[in-house]
């Protein structure tokens, strides 16, 4: 299956990515890609996509990731909600004993020896 994800080739602390057109089966980082269509470069926030490549490969059949689709939204390429990118994390249920009483040991007043 086809997928349009993004694919990082900038340097350390200044991201830039490309957006490729991939096999789901490729590495995001290392593995080959069919096209390039479109940049994006993080720190300045303003991507460059071929809207009419981005669109004819959707009319193939392509899946987008998360943020690409969220890149789209923004530029108004597709319309639709945002959506969420990050992994949501369920918290984790805190599960609380409740303390077992012990049955009280009640106490037979012994007579004190006599001295």
């Amino acid at each position: 299956m086809l997928i349009i994800r993004l694919q990082r080739v900038g340097r350390t602390n200044d991201p830039s990515f490309r957006v490729v057109l991939t096999d789901t089966r490729r590495a995001p980082r290392s593995g080959g890609f069919l096209e390039i269509v479109g940049y994006y470069n993080a720190r300045q926030g303003k991507p460059e996509l071929k809207e009419d490549r981005i669109k004819y490969w959707m009319s193939q059949g392509a899946k987008l990731s998360d943020t690409v689709y969220n890149l789209l939204v923004v530029q108004k390429i597709i319309p639709g909600p945002k959506r969420g990118a990050s992994p949501v994390t369920k918290p984790k249920a805190v599960v609380v004993e409740e303390p077992t009483t012990a049955p009280t040991e009640t106490s037979v007043a012994e007579p004190a020896p006599a001295v």
